[in-house]
C-alpha cells in the first residue's frame, strides 16, 4: 500500500468523525426540543459506519497492482427510536392531559462520552496523516 492510500484512508476517517461529532452537539443543542417539523420530541441521531466504497479508478488499481485504499464513511444517519422520557411539568404547553412532557431521548452523559470518543479518534486520524505526511516528505529528502 502507497502513502498516497495511507493519508486517503486518515482523511475519510476524519472525515467521518467530522460529521460524526456534528450529529453529536446537534443532539446536545436539541435535548429541551419537545417540538420539531415532524411533530413531536426531537430524536437522538446516531452515525452509522461502513466501508467507503471505492470507485471504478481505485477498483482497476486494486486489480492491477494489488493496492487497496480502504476507509471509512458515515453511511446512514439513524433516528435512535429508544423511548422518549416523561416529565412531569403540567405547566408545560406540550404537556398531556396528566401533566406530562415527552422530552427528547437524548441522554447528555451518553452524549458527552461519544463526544470524547470521537474527538479522540479525530485527533489520532489527524497525527496518522502527519506521520504519513512526514515520511512523505521524508523520502524526497533522501539523495
Amino acid at each position: 500500500m502507497g502513502l498516497n492510500y495511507a493519508m486517503d484512508i486518515s482523511i475519510s476517517a476524519i472525515n467521518a468523525e467530522r460529521l460524526h461529532m456534528e450529529l453529536i452537539s446537534s443532539n446536545i443543542a436539541n435535548i429541551n426540543t419537545t417540538r420539531t417539523l415532524a411533530g413531536g420530541p426531537y430524536r437522538r441521531k446516531v452515525a452509522a459506519f461502513g466501508e467507503r466504497p471505492l470507485s471504478f479508478a481505485e477498483e482497476l488499481a486494486y486489480a492491477e497492482l494489488r493496492q487497496k485504499s480502504g476507509g471509512v464513511e458515515v453511511s446512514e444517519v439513524i433516528e435512535d427510536r429508544s423511548p422518549f422520557q416523561k416529565v412531569y411539568n403540567p405547566g408545560h404547553p406540550d404537556a398531556d392531559q396528566d401533566g406530562f412532557v415527552n422530552m427528547p431521548n437524548v441522554n447528555l452523559s451518553n452524549e458527552m462520552v461519544d463526544l470524547v470518543y470521537s474527538q479522540k479518534l479525530y485527533e489520532a486520524n489527524i497525527t496518522a496523516f502527519n506521520a504519513t505526511k512526514k515520511m512523505m516528505q521524508d523520502t524526497l529528502q533522501i539523495q
